[in-house]
């Protein structure tokens, strides 16, 4: 063990840091951009059994959980207790960032052998470490600059092997605020062609999969992540047309209105993380629950990483077919249904429409990348 700490260590000597740029004048207020990083905010209702908002631990809850007892700072903190040997009780989230950025990432920390860090910055960093708080808090700091690709990067928190337990509070990752979603209801496009999109995902039918895949309709579902972790081949079968993606909806489906900016970071960021992990690639839309959105939802959803924040102006779900425009659907017309009993008859009457308009269905994530 004592080998692989000295390698380690000295590993982390040979990095070096990166200088920071001068601020301009007319740069963005830098803000903290981690999701619950003083592990204080409640788990959204649907979430995973044992989860942490905002935070993956690789060991789950049998390592890590929040804890009340002499937290850093206010009620609560990050208390992990690695299971195993080969185990360091990694936690980890994702970060929106923008290329060619300085960020300082920060937290503080107690335990023996702690490391922040981040990766997918496209450069090499050094992580922050310390051998031993003594007892007590100790903050680590690390600073990084993001190269030119760089859309997100992954920021750590681990101890080492055989350490023993270590906690973490008050994480924090400075840097300028990204610019707010863009809300829209329909695309911009002269194109004729329409985009169909499915909500929740609590009831599917074999039906509504086969009409998907007898009319190779390229559709976009928003599921929730307890419906799409419930059978998530379902949902890779109904998305295999080409032009189709699986977009964000949220954990709970509440109305995200009602809720506070670091709260409705976690509704969108945990289901973005949620459907990841089930599929492979990160949403860049979010659809609002009940549609209800505000200022802190545009702020939230690109602290996630989504460009989008999409709502339609159409509903065919349950036998309806209302269009809140007037006249027949229109290019760039996004229509709203849902995973339900009804949708192979749903999805048959807007196809009949959109076929009436002389208009096609088409994949939404080609026209908003």
């Amino acid at each position: 063990m004592s080998t692989r700490l000295s390698a380690l260590a000295a590993s982390v000597a040979l990095l070096t840091g990166l200088a920071v740029p001068a601020a301009s004048a007319d740069a963005p207020p830098t803000v903290n951009l981690a999701t619950n990083p003083g592990f204080e905010l409640p788990s959204p209702d649907l979430a995973d059994w044992g989860s942490i908002p905002g935070w993956n631990c690789t060991g789950g809850p049998a390592e890590a959980a929040v804890t009340t007892t002499a937290a850093h700072s206010g009620t609560s903190a990050l208390t992990v207790t690695p299971a195993a040997d080969d185990s360091t009780g990694e936690c980890a989230q994702t970060v929106a960032v923008q290329p060619g950025t300085t960020y300082t990432a920060s937290a503080w920390v107690r335990g023996s052998y702690v490391y922040l860090g981040a990766t997918g910055t496209g450069k090499d960093v050094a992580p922050a470490w310390t051998e031993s708080t003594g007892g007590g808090w100790q903050r680590l700091t690390t600073r990084f600059t993001t190269g030119p690709n760089a859309r997100s990067i992954r920021l750590y928190v681990h101890g080492w092997y055989q350490q023993g337990p270590f906690s973490v509070d008050d994480v924090r990752v400075d840097g300028p605020a990204p610019a707010p979603a863009v809300a829209a209801g329909s695309v911009p496009t002269s194109d004729k062609v329409v985009f169909f999109t499915v909500d929740d995902g609590w009831q599917r039918t074999p039906e509504a999969e086969k009409f998907i895949a007898d009319h190779r309709l390229p559709i976009t579902a928003f599921p929730l992540p307890m419906p799409a972790a419930t059978d998530p081949a379902f949902f890779k079968r109904v998305t295999a047309v080409p032009g189709s993606s699986v977009q964000d909806h949220s954990v709970s489906h509440t109305d995200l209105s009602t809720l506070p900016l670091d709260r409705q970071q976690v509704e969108i960021c945990d289901a973005r993380d949620s459907l990841t992990r089930l599929f492979g690639t990160a949403p860049t839309v979010f659809r609002p629950p009940f549609f209800s959105s505000n200022a802190d939802t545009l702020q939230a959803a690109a602290n996630c990483g989504i460009r989008t924040v999409l709502t339609a102006d159409a509903d065919f779900s349950w036998g309806a077919s209302n269009i809140w425009h007037p006249g027949p659907l229109q290019p760039g017309d996004v229509v709203l249904m849902h995973w339900t009993d009804t949708l192979a008859t749903d999805l048959q009457r807007a196809l009949a429409a959109a076929d009436a308009a002389g208009l096609k269905p088409a994949g939404l994530a080609d026209y908003l990348r």
